[in-house]
């Protein structure tokens, strides 16, 4: 196709790079027939509405015809995705980009220092020792054996307090479904048998006798990777004995819950749990371990606010809390007089949103500014010893350590700076470089600058816009807008190897901090939630608007992409405003919010979004913005890649086979509608580098030829 003006201001923006041969966009790719997914009548009846679902037969995932629609889209897409003739140069570079050494930052347990490096190109980190500080490196645990393709992966795991024994878990596909492995440290010999069908879980040692874990029944009918998961239930593990003899602990039918978490304060004298029923929201719940007749004490009996133990001193419980404190506070309680009525402050609520950590016989208190981290150091009194003086703007993660560590090890990180670990001297409160990444990547040529825009409602709206020094403001950059919104999860910043590729072809990458996320307290969060929903996307919208406006980008050159809620941004982006861009990346998303809450865990997503069930108004509410329902014949729609997995058990992929089959019905622009299923994958934890790769590969190849824009390959 011609070279318009965008394409050559592109590439005098690659001024600098060492450049290769250009590849021109197709003019015109030759899209095979969709399936002619079959529609059979299927009707539901909400408080008198009568809603339509014919393809409701995709909810099956065990189904023949479903696996067989699935084949047929897969070879759709791939067909499309071949014919771009740069996908195979933009997965190069990603490969050669991806290809640096990754560090975690290091931790000891017992007479070892731990850290997981990834040389590069593996498919999944691996977990290396040394003996104390300068011992000579050896490989502990290599998940890569796990499988032949990378698709079984380590999902966390925890040490017994003298370091002499591990337990760990491992997800099979991606899925939630766990199963855990506990092993001498020493010698590597797996101890007793292997524990099945964990989910949801972490895993609190107590001593070496055993530890406490969660799960649920396994779904007896159906699919285990879409049949509902409601009751969860405590466990403790005692080591050398069958899973089948477990004790019971706490939940189940006596006290049905869930979700619900187990810990230990670091002296082991009390077990905490936490149990919940929807993802905001949890009571609390300890139990004196020193006492063989102890009973369970409620510390909080209801569900209104989110709360934890974060440590103890003696019988003196440290506690982080949202009551009476939207952004967060910490008080302290003796054991003897839990309840709220007792509780005494000792680290106020600010204007700033606060997560606390421990370390070294001291409280780090982390905030976040803006959506960017501040971090202070306080003792266990409340004193504030000082403000620590972090590398630079960004997000910081870490700061933990054990009780009696002189030392710990955090990692800054931002748009434009590739994770660096920092190890922190909490007497003297002093930095010093750890481990610097060597990324191919040069920040002083890059800018990531913060914005505040104005939502349809008046309400300002942070968002982070990273580009290339120079780039002309014409509205002819090709644009990835980001959001998530939801859930009180709070989106800071973080550099990603993936988003070179737009960024080095003169792109902007932009990301937006919605209402329904965790950037300003549970206020925010709270704006974006229910019938308050609307807010999220108009958000979202007004940051598209703003982008356009200030000549960042054009409707022909942006894209939108979320994830898992982030998905049902997006879904509801594109069916309310089809027009305000080009491309869309609706990925393992929420797409069918009368139905959501019938599938594995979703029931406990209602705090953010109500059900149809709940009443009429909440149904219709729901109904008018569900993405599967909102769209609507003969509408040209943005070009549109739906991404989900075949065993994803978190964000069932049902929500986007029926999401893309009606798009694809529905959908009467020039537009392609393609749907990338992966297979052996899950919501996203674990995946494999090479899949990582691929999917990215992918998205910005879809991107770029929907734009109509070539690539400069560089090398």
């Amino acid at each position: 196709m011609k070279k318009n003006i965008s394409f050559i201001l592109l590439t005098m923006a690659l001024v600098g790079c060492k450049q290769h041969k250009q590849i021109d966009a197709v003019k015109d790719i030759k899209l095979q027939p969709y399936p002619n997914t079959e529609k059979i009548a299927h009707t539901d009846v909400y408080f008198g509405t009568e809603v339509d679902d014919p393809y409701r037969w995709l909810e099956d995932d065990l189904a023949k015809n479903t696996k067989e629609w699935v084949k047929l889209e897969n070879q759709i897409t791939q067909d499309y995705l071949s014919q771009i003739p740069y996908r195979d140069a933009i997965k190069s570079r990603l490969e050669k980009l991806w290809n640096y050494e990754k560090f975690s930052a290091p931790f000891i347990e017992g007479d070892y220092t731990y850290y997981y490096k990834n040389d590069g190109l593996q498919n999944q980190a691996v977990l290396y020792r040394k003996k104390g500080v300068d011992g000579v490196e050896e490989v502990f645990l290599d998940p890569n054996k796990f499988s032949n393709d990378g698709t079984t992966s380590l999902a966390g795991l925890s040490f017994s307090k003298d370091g002499s024994l591990v337990a760990y878990q491992i997800s099979e596909g991606g899925s939630d479904w766990r199963k855990v492995i506990v092993m001498n440290t020493d010698d590597k010999s797996v101890v007793g048998e292997t524990l099945i069908d964990v989910k949801f879980s972490g895993l609190a040692w107590r001593g070496n006798e055993g530890f406490y874990y969660s799960s649920y029944d396994k779904p007896k009918e159906g699919s285990a990777l879409s049949a509902m998961t409601d009751q969860h239930k405590v466990y403790f593990h005692k080591l050398n004995t069958p899973q089948s003899s477990d004790e019971l602990v706490f939940g189940g039918a006596t006290i049905p819950r869930r979700y619900i978490g187990a810990s230990l304060t670091n002296d082991e004298r009390f077990l905490i749990i936490s149990a919940a029923n929807t993802t905001s929201g949890n009571e609390l719940w300890v139990k004196d371990l020193s006492d063989p007749n102890a009973k369970f004490v409620a510390v909080v009996d209801n569900f209104n606010k989110n709360h934890s133990i974060i440590d103890n001193d003696g019988s003196k419980l440290i506690i982080y809390t949202e009551l009476d404190a939207p952004n967060g506070r910490i008080v302290t309680t003796d054991f003897e007089t839990p309840t709220s009525k007792d509780w005494k402050t000792l680290i106020a609520e600010t204007d700033q949103v606060l997560s606390p950590s421990t370390g070294g016989g001291k409280i780090f208190a982390n905030y976040l500014k803006d959506a960017t981290s501040q971090v202070k150091q306080y003792d266990k009194s409340g004193k504030l010893e000082r403000e620590v003086e972090l590398p630079g703007v960004g997000t910081i993660a870490g700061f933990g350590a054990k009780s009696d560590e002189k030392d710990l090890y955090y990692t800054f990180t931002s748009y434009i700076n590739p994770g660096t670990i920092y190890k922190y001297d909490i007497a003297s409160g002093t930095s010093e470089l750890y481990k610097q990444p060597n990324v191919q990547f040069d920040p002083s040529k890059y800018e990531s600058k913060q914005v505040f825009y104005t939502s349809k409602d008046g309400t300002k709206i942070p968002m982070i816009i990273t580009y290339k020094k120079g780039i002309p403001l014409d509205g002819n950059n090709p644009t990835m807008l980001y959001g998530y919104g939801g859930f009180n999860i709070s989106l800071t910043p973080s550099f990603s190897v993936a988003n070179i590729i737009l960024l080095e072809q003169g792109g902007v990458y932009a990301v937006a901090n919605l209402r329904g996320g965790g950037e300003y307290g549970e206020n925010w969060h709270v704006a974006g939630t229910k019938m308050k929903k609307q807010n999220v996307f108009d958000d979202f919208i007004a940051a598209a608007e703003y982008l356009i406006a200030e000549k960042y980008t054009s409707s022909e050159r942006l894209a939108i992409s979320g994830g898992s809620n982030g998905g049902l941004l997006v879904g509801a982006t594109m069916t309310q405003r089809p027009e305000l861009v080009k491309v869309a990346f609706p990925a393992v998303g929420v797409l069918d919010m009368l139905r959501y809450h019938k599938f594995t865990a979703g029931a406990g997503w209602a705090f953010d979004y109500g059900t149809s069930d709940d009443s009429k108004e909440m149904f219709e509410y729901l109904y008018k913005y569900s993405p599967y329902h909102a769209l609507k014949p003969n509408t040209s729609y943005p070009a549109t890649m739906v991404l989900t997995a075949d065993h994803d058990d978190r964000v069932v992929p049902a929500h986007s086979f029926k999401f893309a089959a009606r798009l694809q019905e529905y959908n009467t622009g020039p537009n392609p509608v393609l749907i990338r299923i992966d297979t052996n994958a899950g919501h996203g934890a674990g995946k494999s580098t090479s899949m990582m790769i691929s999917e990215s590969t992918d998205k910005w190849a879809f991107m770029f030829q929907n734009m109509g824009l070539g690539y400069t390959e560089i090398k």
